[in-house]
């Protein structure tokens, strides 16, 4: 009998990694399935572990991506199933074993164009637990209903994501030309098509999170910097907390500037004002961290508490100012599926 569900996956460089991603992929459970995983032109010895994999795994195949980027390894993989049923899979996350089956299950239950779960994450050690807390507090999201463990309903973008393949050829596959936020553009496709998306906690993976502020810094400075093209492209946001980094770190600069000028030329009415309301904002932001973290740290641990603060204010700044970058690049340079584009090669 055919498989009924084709997981598709793109991976480059994740020698690491991609053996045990395997394993998980193999201990799903009431489901029958095929395996595409898009090899980015990988150098690592990744590509040698798939290919001895395929050899002994017959419903595994490795699919070619030249593009080495997400958005063209997911579409070759798309292109390449033979089921009717296409759910991604990351090399990075770990699976519950039914969450193959329940993303069927759910796929058919509710109707809904894309089905998935929320964002769990796995986390070792302190610093990667404060980014993990952090990562499920509403403070750092802006109330992103795919970051409540809890909810179940239908949201405006999901977790990875399970698919009736012609769903996916309506809306015209991932878009080429993103690097990062393909899937959340994707969504808003979805959306705009009157499509829905439905969320539920059955469907179970862990995220495993950056596990220093450095990487965390470069992972949402990137998630930024490609945002701009998405809303150019349509536009307008997917969701207004897109724009608040961007404009947040839009202000501070501004206040910095002009508290600048006052100290080096004297503060006039208009520039006392400013500087005014940018301290009473930031005085304001402050205060709003710190008691996110003593209400994060009370759920998650108080070990984080020290680091918590720090770690908001990675998510804010990083995310503002690789917006700020992108809208600067973004408005000079065409957007194209583009590899060697500034941060185009996605690391951890």
């Amino acid at each position: 009998m055919s498989p009924s569900v084709s997981i598709i996956v793109a991976c480059r460089d994740e020698v690491g990694y991609i053996q045990s991603f395997l394993d998980v992929v193999e201990r799903q459970v009431n489901c029958d399935f095929e395996v595409l995983i898009a090899d980015g032109m990988s150098r690592d010895g990744t590509r040698a572990v798939l290919d001895e994999w395929a050899k002994n795994n017959p419903r595994h195949r490795v699919v070619e991506n030249p593009g080495r980027i997400v958005s063209t390894g997911l579409n070759a993989a798309i292109r390449a199933a033979r089921c009717e049923i296409i759910i991604r899979m990351d090399v990075h996350t770990q699976y519950a074993p039914d969450y193959v089956a329940s993303c069927v299950h759910y796929l058919e239950k509710t109707g809904a164009d894309n089905v998935g779960g929320p964002a769990r994450t796995k986390a070792i050690g302190v610093v990667q637990r404060a980014i993990a807390a952090a990562y499920n507090s509403s403070f750092s999201c802006g109330g992103a209903r795919f970051h409540d463990e809890n909810y179940e309903g239908y949201v405006d973008t999901v977790v990875y994501g399970c698919w009736y393949k012609k769903t996916l050829e309506r809306v015209g596959l991932f878009d080429e030309a993103l690097v990062r936020n393909q899937d959340d553009e994707l969504n808003l496709r979805i959306h705009r098509m009157g499509g829905k998306l439905w969320q539920t906690p059955s469907v179970v993976s862990w995220y495993v999170p950056r596990s220093s502020l450095y990487a965390l810094f470069r992972q949402y400075f990137q998630y930024g910097f490609w945002k701009f093209p998405v809303i150019r492209k349509h536009r307008i946001p997917a969701s207004w907390r897109h724009v608040v980094p961007a404009l947040f770190v839009f202000g501070n600069l501004f206040g910095v500037a002009v508290l600048m000028i006052g100290l080096a030329f004297g503060f006039s009415s208009t520039t006392s004002l400013i500087v005014g309301i940018w301290a009473a904002v930031m005085s304001l932001y402050i205060l709003s961290s710190l008691a996110a973290s003593v209400s994060t740290a009370k759920k998650r641990g108080w070990d984080l508490l020290p680091l918590l603060p720090a770690v908001y204010s990675v998510y804010h700044f990083s995310y503002g100012t690789g917006s700020l970058a992108g809208l600067i690049y973004w408005s000079i340079y065409d957007l194209k599926a583009q590899p060697d584009a500034p941060f185009a090669n996605i690391t951890r």
